[in-house]
């Protein structure tokens, strides 16, 4: 461990987490390909204790409102938690394994404890998050926002294969609308339905084939930018604290995993 940061290796394979930095994944490589957007606001961030936007900051808890701040101008929503800003301890690392925490504050309004675990074999990696509440029962999600890299260097850019059930309608204010509708062409920033679990299919042609699955039932799909596709696995769909809320428990913990699995094409 270095630089604060712990780097796993398995194979060919090797992962890096930033823990002062979100404990985001600031690298991915495959055989020596780099599979994620550099830079200090990409990689892959863990979206919690909630994912995507909270409608103007604002979400209920029984008869309290709560107020988070709004960092998505020019919508004025509260966007991706406050994991992804919060340094996190390291609790174990070992050459392939590594488990991280990190305690739940202001402006978070609950106390509690989130946990992840980083689990890298040869041909896959594990990811694991659960949030726990310390005292009081609390509404959260959890997931993960990868900035897949378009384009690897060594050839077409990458191909995105999946089938959801439903797409959430999205308004002008970038919120679901309540409505399911059939899925629509990209490019999207949008939510998907999955009830059998996230399947998505990443294929960089002639290069490598790469898997993203997760028993929780949404994606956010968003390729509207050049540099990068962003594949989000996630428990809940976005302002899912007020429309569909998830409530963390002392005996009742929220658990997720997703796992990304790969193939080489060359």
């Amino acid at each position: 461990m270095t630089n604060a940061q712990t780097t796993l290796t398995a194979g060919k394979a090797a992962v890096t987490v930033d823990q002062e930095n979100g404990c985001r994944l600031s690298s991915l490589r495959i055989d020596g390909t780099e599979l994620l957007r550099q830079g200090p606001k990409y990689g892959s961030f863990p979206m919690v204790p909630w994912c995507g936007r909270i409608a103007y900051g604002r979400f209920r808890n029984g008869g309290e409102t709560h107020q988070m701040p709004l960092n998505h101008l020019p919508h004025p929503h509260a966007l991706h938690g406050t994991g992804r800003d919060t340094a996190w301890r390291v609790s174990r690392a070992e050459n392939s394994f590594a488990a991280f925490t990190y305690d739940l504050a202001a402006p978070w309004p609950y106390p509690g404890r989130v946990t992840q675990l980083v689990e890298l074999a040869e041909d896959s990696l594990t990811l694991t998050m659960g949030v726990e509440a310390a005292s009081d029962s609390f509404p959260a999600q959890a997931g993960w926002h990868p900035w897949f890299l378009r384009n690897l260097g060594t050839g077409g850019d990458v191909e995105l294969d999946f089938a959801p059930a439903w797409q959430e309608e999205r308004g002008d204010d970038h919120l679901p609308t309540g409505r399911r509708i059939d899925p629509l062409p990209g490019p999207w920033d949008d939510c998907f339905g999955m009830p059998d679990g996230v399947a998505v299919t990443l294929t960089w042609p002639g290069a490598l084939e790469l898997k993203v699955t997760s028993r929780a039932e949404w994606v956010v799909v968003y390729d509207e930018q050049d540099e990068a596709v962003c594949v989000e696995p996630q428990s809940g769909p976005p302002n899912g604290l007020n429309t569909m809320p998830r409530l963390v428990t002392p005996i009742d913990p929220l658990e997720i995993s997703t796992t990304w699995s790969w193939r080489s094409l060359a």
